[in-house]
């Protein structure tokens, strides 16, 4: 029986030790795979890259060729009542300006920057005391704001190209628009239309 006893001993532990080599691997490897497998697979994807400033001038609906001067440079450039009327909103007395008569043939353009903005086919006299014109030569020229100064609501137009300020837009003209653009004559210089010598014709 003593014998038996121990060779019964010695095969159990040899069936032990073939059972331990083909024990499968631990669990918790396979856990800590499960974690780490839907992490990456539900990995966030990269941020869009920045827009480029060219885009991004877009986006915002940018001026082509716009001009931005701090009101000190301004303030240099400007006669003070150019200054008084283009950058502080005010407006020259009816009657006084240069243009608010004038007749002469050519084109008008903002005198802070030299953009063009009427012509003056489309002036006429409406008996107000300013240049009036009943249109632009290009609406993308001139914005229009919502002036609510000094207990009325107007119309405000400015040059898109230097934010200068040019004087208010009515719906009092005449065809073909309706459109009455009153317009400081200290915002605008003429540009007269060139006569060509009789000699050469």
């Amino acid at each position: 029986m003593h014998r038996s006893f121990l060779g019964w001993m010695v095969m159990a532990a040899l069936l032990t030790a073939g059972c331990a080599e083909r024990a499968p691997e631990p669990q918790a490897s396979r856990t800590q795979e499960a974690k780490v497998s839907p992490t990456v697979a539900a990995e966030a994807p990269a941020p869009p890259e920045a827009p480029t400033v060219s885009e991004s001038d877009a986006m915002a609906g940018s001026s082509e060729g716009k001009i931005v001067k701090s009101e000190e440079q301004w303030k240099k450039e400007l006669t003070p009542e150019q200054f008084y009327v283009m950058r502080e909103k005010g407006t020259e007395r009816a009657f006084t300006g240069k243009y608010w008569d004038t007749k002469t043939p050519g084109i008008y353009k903002c005198a802070g920057c030299g953009a063009v903005l009427f012509e003056s086919e489309t002036k006429f006299d409406s008996g107000c005391g300013w240049p009036s014109f009943y249109q632009a030569i290009d609406d993308k020229r001139i914005l229009e704001h919502v002036d609510r100064s000094h207990g009325m609501v107007r119309t405000e137009v400015t040059c898109a190209r230097c934010g200068a300020h040019l004087g208010h837009v009515f719906d009092d003209g005449p065809n073909p628009t309706g459109l009455r653009y009153c317009i400081n004559s200290v915002s605008i210089d003429l540009e007269a239309k060139k006569t060509q010598d009789p000699a050469k014709e």
